[in-house]
């Protein structure tokens, strides 16, 4: 339902809160005059761009979460979990209960509890106010935003992986056998041979390397080829067993009709395996697509971005938005990284990007759970 609507159904005492959060000057205790001033109020872009202009980093963190789920309503408990995620520092949880979080986005009219028996204990987003809230966001980021020109050189991997994932599985098939170690890893004689058969060229982890958390195998391989290799265990196009690496018969068929891979299929496989260490991983890609479609610095993307991303161990927000999205991103071929002369790392969303992005949505318990030694 739309924002008119909602009110239709809010009783007095609720209407005459979000009344007087804005300074509506009208008959309290008439219903429809209350409704009138709120929606004419509500409907002043002034005063909806000062009253998001007002919101610390924190709401910003879940307004963000109300934005990116498409669903039409939300627990309290779920609101509650959101608003404990939104704080990222030890000195944040300190701040005011989630709950008077909750309540200050009722008195903006910005939230609503359902109307029926069945919805009463349920929160709602209007969705007309959805939209108003990622358009003033947007314009918000991009004020900020350092637009250049094209740069001289930049790498664009579109399908690459692609490819690679059929390299990878080409490869095994012509080993007679590829043994693995105690921990289900290649030895690294094979691991040399196949990344020497990728497009993107990767140096094997350094013995000792601190690796966690962004995948089944990242611990033992380079993050590009990580990706590919659990992508293809999850996917069942290869085994492990009797510490030997082999083709399953999904793989050998997939090589005898030289069937690719899907992007949209490889992307929402990299969506569920990041969104353990990133769990809004989803949103923040979303992001990066409306604000960077024409050439735009990383560090000015960033510098927005950042505030949204919880570190992970020893992964600072900054660290994770450059190595583990804008990267990964581009082996995907979502993204294309270029040099500027004058301002250093500049991004701009591909075509296929944008398309593969704005046609896909998974759900926020999606996600591929990993060993607890991962």
């Amino acid at each position: 339902m739309n924002l008119a609507d909602m009110l239709s159904y809010t009783d007095i005492f609720e209407l005459s809160r979000i009344a007087s959060t804005y300074d509506c000057q009208c008959n309290g205790n008439s219903k429809n005059e209350l409704i009138q001033s709120i929606l004419s109020t509500l409907n002043r872009r002034e005063v909806f761009e000062k009253h998001i202009q007002d919101l610390n980093v924190e709401d910003i963190r879940f307004l963000n979460y109300l934005l990116s789920d498409p669903r039409n309503s939300f627990s309290l408990e779920e609101l509650t979990a959101r608003v404990k995620q939104s704080r990222f520092q030890a000195s944040e949880n300190n701040l005011q209960n989630p709950r008077e979080i909750i309540i200050k986005f009722k008195r903006l009219g910005w939230l609503f509890n359902g109307y029926s028996q069945q919805t009463k204990y349920v929160f709602q987003v209007p969705n007309d106010l959805k939209g108003r809230f990622a358009d003033v966001l947007t314009a918000k980021f991009r004020s900020t935003l350092q637009v250049t020109d094209d740069p001289g050189v930049y790498r664009d991997e579109q399908m690459l992986l692609i490819e690679d994932v059929e390299h990878f599985l080409q490869w095994l098939s012509e080993q007679q056998e590829v043994m693995l170690t105690a921990e289900n890893s290649m030895y690294k004689r094979s691991l040399q041979q196949i990344l020497d058969r990728m497009s993107v060229k990767e140096e094997m982890v350094a013995k000792g390397a601190w690796r966690f958390g962004y995948g089944r195998m990242y611990k033992e391989y380079p993050n590009r080829f990580s990706l590919i290799y659990d992508y293809c265990f999850f996917h069942h196009l290869i085994v492990e067993q009797q510490a030997a690496l082999q083709l399953s018969d999904t793989g050998k068929t997939k090589l005898l009709e030289r069937s690719k891979e899907n992007p949209i299929q490889v992307y929402r496989f990299w969506l569920r395996l990041y969104k353990g260490p990133i769990p809004n991983l989803q949103s923040i890609v979303q992001w990066i697509n409306r604000l960077a479609q024409t050439w735009v610095t990383a560090a000015s993307v960033g510098e927005v971005l950042c505030k949204l991303i919880k570190p992970f161990y020893y992964d600072s927000s900054e660290s994770i938005f450059e190595q583990r999205i804008l990267q990964m991103m581009m082996h995907l071929g979502l993204l294309r990284i270029g040099e500027n002369d004058d301002y250093g790392q500049v991004i701009q969303m591909t075509k296929l990007g944008s398309k593969v992005i704005e046609g896909t949505y998974v759900a926020e318990d999606d996600k591929i759970e990993l060993p607890a030694d991962r």
